[in-house]
């Protein structure tokens, strides 16, 4: 797995849009002499907060002074005197990164048409005990409906193209709500229009007369009144009914918890009785993914979402992996965890990375993907490497490479309900004195569990989490380690590919190396990309070819407002969708910044050695 380890600041959100200005305007100094000072052009100082921004929260009130606080008597008492000091709640609470960021403000219900309106239906709620929370007038929501994001002074021109729901379905479950739905909205009324059929037959846009959307006539042929040619391009989501059991701890389970299964004297197992009338059942068949020279985006916490998979892919990427999920939230049906693990049609090659601290959760969790008939999964990736304390402590991530049984026993329980192959992700060991891969992997290789697909390592250990350079050469030796006598299981290496010649100098180099011993080089040529492709997303392309490409600033702004669009048809088009795009947005422009253009750094380069010759 792999972490952001910077925080995207947020210019956009902080405040009135006078305080940016007038922030902006002064020149910054850093040095004694004012060498560094930067003033920006008056031309590039926005005059107002842009419509397509969420209005600012409220400000948060000034703590009082730590003298008025000292002399509270009522106060003092607290722990750290004051609270003020060292060790104090006030003072905890303030530390760590993305503490002075504003924050989107939260929209309320009341905020929110109801769904019932939008599709043109009574809302069965709207009086009684069990009122809805939601709005129900249309045209109060009208009159204080935003203009659309490619609308008015400081609206986005490439917005303008319209809804991606639209485009798509030719419907927006969101209606009145949609931040680019004046193509769907009927702006003197407030409804919700469609693509639909009239009673003659004929294609026209109108209001959805059925209550379901999805309705057709025999053989798929869509009615009067339904909408035409509506599907959804996001696969792996999870059906109601299974959500609502897991929830409910319904799920009819076969595996038993940890804790519910007694410790009871196991009784003799009776001689085996060769049938000839019965054979043996065959080996369950799995589908075998070929990772040797493909380029992998490994999985990425909160960056490595489903828009920016699809970025990957269209710059060349082989095979992509869901963000890690933990198995914990996953079968409690929470559906922000179950969000991770959804898939695009473009990702022919997907897998999903689940964390998990005892062997019952990970086979529980098999249970559910194997039984799911919406769940399509190429590959299950085990994370063994995750460095945060949050998940350590719970004996999942890193932990579990301490903990042979319990991985032995997840391995087990997994593959003996899935269909499709496992691969395991680890670190080098929990600190970089003791690593303890190399002595790991040939145990795993001798349990004899068929459907391991392969081994991923990242060149670091758990203590060192993403400082320092990945230990390469540790990686050539764990790929050496395996038993020869058994059956070999591939090795990906991952850390500190940034382009071409990295490929060449850390991978290819140390698996065109003679084995000596007898043991095989089992480290495939396989580019596991992370914090690289958030800095250079094009770097599938460059290693594919094998040459350093520089695209233009033009082709950037394009990669993001392709970014921009998929996370629109991804979170939402609703103020709620929008707000979650910029968030994930300004989480990759903190690693896309970090990126420094080619010509500059030859540039620099050549007039370095001028200058020394």
């Amino acid at each position: 797995m792999t972490m952001s380890g910077d925080a995207p600041q947020d210019p956009a959100g902080a405040g009135a849009s006078g305080g940016v200005a007038a922030r902006a305007a002064t020149p910054s100094r850093s040095g004694v002499d004012g060498a560094y000072a930067i003033q920006v052009k008056p031309e590039y100082v926005l005059s107002e907060r842009p419509a397509c921004l969420a209005p600012p929260p409220p400000p948060t009130p000034a703590p009082p002074p730590p003298d008025a606080l000292a002399g509270d008597g009522d106060r003092s008492g607290s722990r750290g005197g004051g609270g003020g000091g060292r060790g104090s709640k006030r003072s905890k609470n303030n530390r760590g990164q993305n503490k002075k960021r504003p924050r989107d403000a939260k929209i309320a219900d009341a905020e929110k048409a109801c769904l019932a309106v939008v599709r043109g239906r009574p809302c069965p709620f709207e009086q009684g005990e069990r009122r809805c929370r939601y709005n129900h007038d249309l045209k109060e929501m009208l009159a204080n409906r935003p203009p659309d994001l490619g609308e008015g002074e400081g609206g986005v021109e490439w917005l303008k193209d319209g809804c991606p729901f639209w485009k798509m379905n030719g419907y927006c479950d969101f209606g009145i709500m949609c931040r680019v739905g004046s193509c769907h909205v009927n702006m003197s009324t407030g409804q919700n229009l469609c693509r639909t059929l009239d009673d003659d037959g004929n294609k026209t846009i109108g209001l959805l007369t059925k209550a379901d959307p999805d309705e057709n006539g025999g053989e798929g042929k869509p009615v009067p009144g339904a909408v035409i040619g509506r599907h959804s391009e996001v696969m792996n989501v999870l059906s109601k009914d299974t959500q609502i059991k897991l929830r409910k701890k319904t799920y009819p389970f076969v595996c038993k918890r940890h804790f519910e299964v007694k410790k009871a004297p196991k009784p003799p197992k009776p001689p085996a009785v060769e049938d000839a009338a019965t054979p043996a059942l065959p080996p369950k068949e799995r589908k075998l993914i070929d990772f040797r020279e493909k380029i992998y985006v490994a999985p990425l916490t909160t960056v490595g979402n489903l828009p920016f998979r699809r970025v990957m892919k269209a710059y060349g990427a082989d095979i992509t992996c869901g963000e890690m999920a933990l198995t914990d939230q996953l079968l409690s049906g929470k559906p922000s965890e179950w969000a991770l693990l959804k898939r695009h049609p473009s990702e022919d090659v997907f897998g999903v990375q689940i964390a998990a601290g005892h062997a019952d959760q990970y086979t529980r969790l098999a249970e559910v993907l194997a039984n799911e008939e919406s769940m399509k999964v190429d590959f299950v990736d085990l994370n063994l490497g995750c460095p945060l304390d949050l998940v350590c402590d719970k004996g999942a991530g890193a932990s579990l490479m301490l903990r042979e049984k319990k991985l032995r026993g997840s391995l087990e329980g997994m593959l003996n309900v899935l269909d499709c192959p496992v691969t395991i992700k680890m670190r080098t060991g929990w600190n970089e004195a003791q690593p303890i891969a190399h002595e790991l992997q040939p145990k795993i290789q001798s349990w004899g569990i068929e459907g391991i697909a392969a081994f991923m390592i990242h060149g670091r250990s758990r203590l060192q989490r993403y400082s320092r350079m990945a230990n390469w050469d540790y990686i050539a030796k764990v790929g050496r380690s395996q038993n020869p006598g058994l059956r070999q299981i591939p090795l990906i290496g991952n850390g500190d590919i940034f382009s071409y010649t990295d490929y060449e100098e850390k991978i290819l180099k140390h698996v065109n190396e003679e084995v000596e011993g007898g043991n095989e080089n089992n480290l495939l040529p396989t580019a596991m990309l992370g914090r690289g492709a958030l800095i250079k997303p094009w770097l599938p392309t460059e290693i594919k070819e094998r040459r350093h490409w520089d695209i233009s600033a033009s082709e950037r702004l394009d990669m993001l407002k392709d970014f921009v669009r998929f996370g629109l048809e991804h979170w939402g088009s609703d103020q709620q969708g929008v707000n979650q795009t910029r968030r994930f947005l300004l989480e990759w422009l903190s690693f896309l910044h970090r990126y420094d253009v080619l010509h500059l750094y030859f540039r620099l380069r050549l007039s370095v050695a001028y200058s020394n010759s």
